[in-house]
């Protein structure tokens, strides 16, 4: 017997249907002897129409400016998880399982005070320990809390996911099962390359990597605190028939195992390659080249929730001035220019220039460690294609290559080929 946390998101909770076949997945664990705790999303759809009622409100009630009080946000938004916790506890208990619905509060799980985006601080497994030994399946809305004051807060986008992986360490359980509507990580998106492959596994960091990188798959911080943690997480299709064949394997079931690098016997180079998309490239040209230039740039850029990512320094030949050059999302090029444009005397560059439309693509492998001539390898084989790189990072078990949009497709499905990443 086992115990495990199982995490269906907002597709696979979309109807009443797919409630219940979100249901029979719970039996078959449940049939099978093993603790079961289920962390819901809220139904497909319903997390907007409940954000827009809230941005929409102050306008009906005739307010010129659209401000809402964050904790009201978090009372109003979560709202959507607990009908879906309450549906599928109904839906256990027709189908002869006993089942409670449980909200973030009755647990509790505690976050900090920072509503919408809160961050998890403590979560006292317990009580969900005991109603699970005595053959409760525990069913817990995802994605929200409570902070210090008792008000509920909620995780952020995706934040069911890292309330699943939160809970899963917090109960001690064997594993995380992650439900969504693919059947696992693949070597990179199908659509782009058909050719991709399911992955059987990958490890904490690959997969960090990955989300952090465009992968849609899991939230990068339920990655995180899998890693930290060391909560092994599988990746799995609700909309799989629940009693086909594999599904109630324990140790090897149909889907993706995200596990610490010492599981992986075999390690490939590379394992997969990410993108991202509108991208946006900035240029600061000749600027004083001094101690706290830097900090100067980015630090603003911060404050104003900005997110810089690729950064390239090129100093002058004569080391005075410097051109600093990075990226962000193309949403967020008004913003960054305003800033710049904001902070320029204490900056001081002499123009500022910006191009959007940009693709970011990853090659990502634990192998890379060990392995000389990955870079060279990419590089060679975008030329060869007539792709222009505009910009380059790397890290231990990652690069990443700045390209123009048009040709983002051809580049993924070039380097998926070069590594062989496309046979079985």
């Amino acid at each position: 017997m086992a115990r495990i946390v199982m995490k269906f998101g907002g597709t696979s909770v979309a109807d009443l249907d797919r409630i219940l076949n979100v249901a029979r997945h719970v039996k078959r664990e449940v049939d099978a002897g093993h603790e079961v705790a289920v962390v819901v999303s809220a139904m497909s759809g319903k997390t907007n129409e409940l954000v827009g009622w809230v941005q929409n409100m102050p306008k009906v009630a005739g307010s010129d400016a659209p401000f809402y009080d964050a904790r009201e946000y978090d009372a109003v938004v979560a709202s959507g998880e607990q009908v879906t916790s309450g549906l599928l506890a109904i839906a256990l208990q027709s189908i002869g399982i006993h089942a409670r619905s449980w909200q973030g509060w009755q647990i509790p799980l505690r976050t900090d005070t920072a509503h919408g985006a809160a961050r998890i601080m403590d979560i006292d497994g317990s009580d969900l320990i005991k109603r699970m030994g005595q053959g409760q399946v525990a069913v817990v809305a995802g994605f929200q809390g409570i902070a210090a004051d008792n008000r509920i807060t909620t995780l952020g986008r995706g934040g069911s996911d890292t309330s699943a992986v939160a809970l899963a360490a917090a109960v001690k359980a064997d594993r995380c099962d992650i439900y969504t509507d693919v059947d696992g990580v693949y070597t990179t998106d199908p659509r782009i390359e058909p050719k991709a492959r399911r992955l059987d596994k990958i490890s904490f960091e690959e997969m960090l990597e990955m989300a952090s990188l465009g992968s849609k798959v899991l939230q990068v911080r339920s990655v995180e605190l899998a890693m930290v943690h060391k909560v092994r997480t599988f990746v799995r299709s609700s909309f799989t028939d629940p009693n086909a064949p594999g599904m109630g394997d324990f140790d090897n079931p149909p889907g993706t195992l995200i596990c610490d690098e010492e599981e992986i016997v075999e390690q490939e180079v590379v394992t997969g390659i990410a993108f991202a998309k509108d991208e946006a490239q900035i240029s600061l040209r000749r600027v004083a080249d001094r101690p706290g230039v830097a900090a100067g740039i980015f630090g603003p850029m911060a404050d104003a929730n900005i997110n810089v990512d690729m950064i390239v320094q090129n100093i002058s030949e004569d080391g005075s001035r410097t051109d600093m050059t990075f990226t962000v999302p193309s949403g967020d090029v008004a913003k960054a220019l305003a800033v710049l444009e904001k902070n320029r005397p204490q900056i001081g560059f002499d123009v500022v220039q910006h191009e959007a439309g940009m693709v970011k693509v990853s090659v990502i492998g634990i192998g890379m460690r060990s392995h000389a001539g990955v870079a060279a390898t990419a590089f060679k084989a975008l030329a060869d294609k007539g792709i222009n790189i505009r910009a380059i990072t790397t890290s231990e078990i990652k690069i990443s290559i700045l390209i123009d949009g048009p040709y983002g497709e051809l580049a993924v499905r070039t380097l998926h080929s070069v590594y062989g990443l496309d046979k079985q």
